[in-house]
C-alpha cells in the first residue's frame, strides 16, 4: 500500500513537470522594458509641464480649467512613476492600466490644448492682434511636438499592457489546464477504497 502511494505521487510529480515543461513561456513585461517606459514617459511630462503652465497664461480663463485637469493627471502619471521605480512589476496588474488611461488622458489634453491655441490664433490674427496671435501659434505647435511624443509613449504602454494582458489570461488557462490534468492522473493512479 505505501509502495502503491509512492509510486503514485512519482507518476503524479513525473505528468506534472512534463505538463509544466510543455507550457509556452508567458511574455510579460521586464524590468527593463517597465524601466524605458518610465524614462520615456518622464522625458515627456518634461516637456508637457512648461506647456501646462504657458496654455493657463495665455488661454485666459479656459486654460485655467484645462491647466488644472492637466496638473491633475501629470500628478497621478508621477505617483505611478514613482511607484514604477520602486518595483517595476507593478506595471503588471491594475496599476499598469490605470497608467496607461492617464497617458491617454494626457494626450488627449496635450492635442486640446494645440486645438484651443489654434483656434484663439485665428481670432487674435482677425482683430490684428499679430503679437498675440504668433505667441498661441508657438503654444500650438509646441503642443503638436509634445502630443507626438506622449502619443509615442502611450502606445508603448498599451503594447506593454496588452503583453501583460495576455500573458496574464495564458497563465490563467495553462493554470485550468495543468489542473485538469493533474486531477486526471490522480483518478488514474488512485486506488478504490476496499470494504
Amino acid at each position: 500500500m505505501h509502495l502503491l502511494r509512492s509510486v503514485s505521487w512519482l507518476v503524479l510529480i513525473g505528468g506534472l513537470t512534463v505538463i509544466v515543461n510543455a507550457q509556452p513561456v508567458m511574455n510579460f513585461p521586464t524590468n527593463d522594458e517597465i524601466s524605458l517606459l518610465i524614462s520615456q514617459t518622464e522625458r515627456t511630462i518634461q516637456q508637457y509641464r512648461p506647456l501646462v503652465d504657458q496654455e493657463e497664461a495665455q488661454m485666459g480663463k479656459d486654460g485655467t480649467e484645462a491647466a488644472s485637469k492637466d496638473r491633475q493627471v501629470i500628478d497621478e502619471l508621477e505617483v505611478a512613476i514613482k511607484a514604477f521605480k520602486a518595483q517595476p512589476q507593478r506595471f503588471n496588474g491594475p496599476l499598469g492600466f490605470a497608467f496607461f488611461e492617464s497617458l491617454d488622458d494626457a494626450d488627449r489634453n496635450i492635442v486640446l490644448c494645440g486645438s484651443g491655441a489654434s483656434s484663439q490664433a485665428t481670432l487674435q490674427l482677425m482683430t490684428g492682434n499679430t503679437a498675440r496671435a504668433n505667441s498661441l501659434i508657438e503654444l500650438a505647435r509646441s503642443c503638436s511636438d509634445a502630443d507626438a511624443l506622449m502619443y509615442t509613449v502611450s502606445e508603448n504602454a498599451a503594447s506593454l499592457y496588452e503583453r501583460y494582458a495576455e500573458a496574464e489570461a495564458q497563465l490563467a488557462t495553462q493554470g485550468v489546464e495543468t489542473s485538469e490534468k493533474c486531477m486526471a492522473i490522480l483518478k488514474k493512479n488512485s486506488t478504490p477504497p476496499k470494504n
